[in-house]
Order: structure tokens, then sequence, then C-alpha cells
């Protein structure tokens, strides 16, 4: 029952070129650094992410798609990353947009051993229809395209509408990150940052956490629990050093009062 790995290297032994990998986070929120940082250290390559996006220039998921590790993506955002645009555009990548809600219940079901499910979002667009550019060539045309998806009329609440299948993600690895963890791999997420790690977790034959704080089972209350330890294989526990190195995607602020002007009211 102890989950708990030495070092990151043991966390994603078994990990090998060409895999399937969800990755947890949103924008930066949430994201595991440290194992993607492996990741690059151990140089894994040809790899299918499945995430909500695909880091930043310089960071998250952003340094393995530099280095030419990612070899598709499945995302429902692809801003924030200029070089993930170029690759899309000279067809050094490929990419499967999807609808948020729809990626976050293709991991669920995936947990759940569902292997597909209806659903109504989509229904009329190209994510229905097909024809979205899933690659291109380096001239920029279309050289690969999503498939049409069967659709079935479902009656919900007395109202007949049409329904798009979608099938579930498998993956065969997961990362991600928690704020509190145990050694049975039950782990707890902090408030936002919880976002697709949990979904990612579920979808995995390996889910890999690496988490800030490390306690005893028993020291967290089953009702604060946000993922059992059943959908987790392996647990890193992060340095102070290494739990405290967060970036920040966007960093808004405003001047500082002048301190030698008095204001009333």
């Amino acid at each position: 029952m102890d989950k708990v790995v030495t070092s990151a290297a043991e966390a994603l032994e078994g990990l090998t070129d060409g895999m399937t990998v969800a990755v947890g986070g949103f924008g930066l929120s949430g994201i595991p650094t440290v194992l993607i940082h492996q990741v690059l250290e151990q140089g894994t390559a040809e790899l299918e992410v499945a995430s909500n996006n695909c880091g930043v220039d310089g960071a998250g998921l952003g340094l393995l798609l530099a280095n030419g590790r990612i070899r598709r993506v499945i995302a429902s955002y692809v801003g924030e990353n200029k070089e993930f645009a170029r690759q899309y555009l000279s067809g050094e990548l490929e990419v499967e947009l999807t609808p948020q809600g729809t990626l976050a219940e293709k991991l669920r079901s995936g947990g759940a051993g569902i292997p597909a499910f209806f659903t109504p979002t989509g229904v009329g667009s190209q994510v229905s229809e097909g024809g979205m550019p899933w690659r291109y060539d380096s001239e920029g045309t279309v050289v690969k395209e999503s498939p049409a998806k069967e659709k079935r009329e479902f009656e919900v609440r007395g109202h007949a509408r049409d329904h798009v299948l979608e099938h579930a993600i498998f993956a065969d690895f997961a990362l991600v990150r928690a704020a509190r963890g145990d050694r049975h791999g039950n782990l707890v997420f902090n408030k936002a940052a919880r976002n697709f790690n949990p979904l990612c977790a579920m979808s995995a034959q390996v889910a890999v956490a690496e988490v800030e704080e490390l306690v005893e089972p028993g020291e967290i209350d089953p009702d604060e629990v946000h993922l059992p330890g059943i959908y987790v294989q392996r647990v890193l526990a992060l340095t102070p050093e290494q739990a405290g190195d967060k970036d920040i995607e966007k960093r808004t602020t405003r001047p500082r009062p002048d301190a030698t002007t008095h204001q009333e009211g």
C-alpha cells in the first residue's frame, strides 16, 4: 500500500516513447512541474498528450513541445503558446481540438471503464460533422482531418435532440500534482489547482502524483479526499523548494499608492 517513490526517475519508470500521457493542469495552475522536467531529462519522445492545454512558451508542457517530444495533442485550448501554433501550422504536430467539457468527460469515462458516450456538445459543427484540421503539411495544406462521428437522437426531459458519440481516453500514464497526499495515494488539491488533475489520474493505467506535502495514512479526513488512492499508483514527495517553485502565467499588477500622498475618504 505504500506508493511513495524516492525519485522522479523511479516515478516515471515504464514511460516509453509513443505512449499516451494525460497531464493535469489548467494553464500553469496545478501542473506537475517536476514530472514534466523528468520526462524532458530522460528523453521520452513521440508522446500523445491529453491535457487542457499545452503549457506556455518555456514552461509546463511547452518545454516538451519546444524540444520535439510531443507528436500529438488532445486539448481544448491552444492559446498562449507561439511554438505550439508554429509546429501545428508547419505540420510538425497533430492537434485534436476537443470541447472542454467533452475532454473532461472523455478522461472521466476512461477512469470509469466507459469506452464511449453520447453528448449534445458539438452537434452541427465540425466536431460532429468532421473536417476539423488535425494536421497540416509544411506548405500549410490540410493533410489529415477529423472524421465524421456517429449521431443519435435521444429524448431528454421530453425534448428530442441529436447527440454525438465521443470515445473515452485511456491513457498509459498520468502526471498530476496535488497539495497533499498520503502513502496510499489519497490526494487533496488546492482550490482551482484541482482542475483536470483528478480526471487525468482516473484515465491512466499508471497515475503518478507529485505532492507538495506528504502525510501519513489517516491524517487526511476521508471526507476531504478529492481523489481516492485507488486511482493513483505512485506518489512523489516534493522538496519545499520544488513545492514552492510555481510559475505565474499572467501577472497583473497596479501601481503602488504614493507613500507621501495622504488620501482621505
